[in-house]
């Protein structure tokens, strides 16, 4: 008998927790049920929310979206790239012979013009051998001007074979003259363009040998800038376009290039092509061998343009919808080019239709569309 009490105690404090939480079953504040039509009729709201239009929104029919005018814009094209420079005109300084330095104008830094003895080399030897040559043509000559005269004169001993060979001989001496006279300019080592010279390691003393690099000259009133471009900017190449130069050099400064040549052939690997531009460098704050970054820019003719969220995705590609007489309609696109947040296309539409931006997903073509923007304010809200 303890037992059945116990159990239906249990019970009772169970249920009068579960009524004193939850209340009793299908029952309001006031213990009606305020779905009914007499709990609407004393002015409960009815289910599916206010009247209106669907969803309990108020305002115009149609679906509601956001609309946008089409917009057109050119668009610009950035190409980015890094190279390095070198003097529009540069030598190496070498030497065509061997011997040993006697003089020597090797100043780094220094301006030098074209022509300008830079090393000497010992000539003794050569100024010998040039005498030599001379003094061989100096009787050779002679002799062909006495067998002249003898044959003038009626001398049949010298007959024209002897005069030929005597000819023939002064020629020679010439030519052993001349060979002499290069031998000797050889030893001269002079500038071969105007510039300014760089480091050399040779003194007076040292002996060269023939073709020893001895200093290098960069004539620096113009860099040549080498970079690589992508392969997608090869449309856009052509001989006196500008370019934009930077070196971290000389921060804060733009130099004005123009390209002066480019590859004719995409490189296999890294899928570019080499391009050079021309810098000119009057003050000479531009040094060889700087790194540069060039800036191609290149400005499109006017597109069409929208936001991304303008695009729609189907099985047949992009789209776009637009308001034609307060319906939504599709039309395919091309998409030419995307940046940040916008999206230039091709498509057959005059610019200032108005372009769903938002709201396109739960469309179908002719339904009825409401501008969002349009909209008069709920209350509570300011005006937009």
């Amino acid at each position: 008998m303890k037992k059945i009490l116990y159990i239906s105690a249990s019970l009772a404090i169970v249920a009068g927790a579960y009524f004193w939480s939850f209340g009793v079953p299908g029952a309001g504040p006031t213990g009606a049920d305020d779905t009914t039509p007499a709990a609407q009729a004393q002015g409960g709201p009815p289910r599916g929310g206010p009247p209106g239009r669907p969803g309990g929104f108020p305002g115009a029919g149609g679906t509601t979206v956001v609309l946008t005018a089409l917009d057109i814009q050119p668009f610009e094209d950035t190409f980015r790239a890094v190279g390095s420079s070198e003097a529009i005109q540069r030598a190496t300084v070498t030497a065509d012979v061997s011997g040993r330095i006697v003089e020597a104008s090797l100043t780094p830094n220094a301006q030098v013009t074209q022509g300008d003895v830079l090393v000497q080399l010992d000539a003794r030897t050569a100024t010998l051998s040039l005498e030599t040559a001379q003094s061989e043509l100096e009787q050779a000559t002679a002799t062909v001007e006495r067998y002249e005269s003898l044959q003038q004169s009626g001398n049949l001993t010298v007959t024209n074979v002897t005069l030929a060979e005597a000819q023939l001989a002064e020629r020679l001496a010439q030519a052993a003259v001349a060979q002499a006279e290069l031998a000797l300019e050889d030893l001269t080592i002079r500038a071969r363009i105007s510039g300014k010279i760089g480091l050399s390691d040779v003194n007076v003393g040292d002996y060269l040998t023939a073709n020893t690099p001895i200093a290098t000259i960069d004539n620096s009133d113009a860099l040549l800038v080498e970079f690589e471009l992508p392969e997608r900017s090869v449309g856009f190449l052509s001989l006196g376009r500008d370019v934009a130069l930077e070196t971290p050099s000389l921060t804060g400064r733009i130099f004005e290039g123009e390209i002066t040549s480019f590859d004719s052939r995409i490189d296999d690997v890294t899928r570019s092509v080499t391009v050079q531009a021309r810098v000119q460098n009057p003050d000479g704050v531009l040094w060889p061998g700087m790194t540069f970054t060039a800036w191609l820019n290149n400005l499109s003719d006017p597109l069409l343009v929208v936001p991304t969220t303008a695009i729609t995705w189907s099985r047949d590609g992009a789209s776009i919808w637009f308001e034609d007489d307060g319906k939504a309609q599709s039309t395919p696109v091309t998409i030419l080019h995307r940046r940040d947040e916008n999206v230039w296309l091709d498509v057959d539409l005059p610019a200032g239709t108005m372009i769903i931006t938002e709201g396109a997903h739960k469309l179908r073509p002719g339904a009825a569309i409401t501008d969002a923007n349009a909209l008069p304010p709920q209350s509570g809200q300011e005006p937009t």
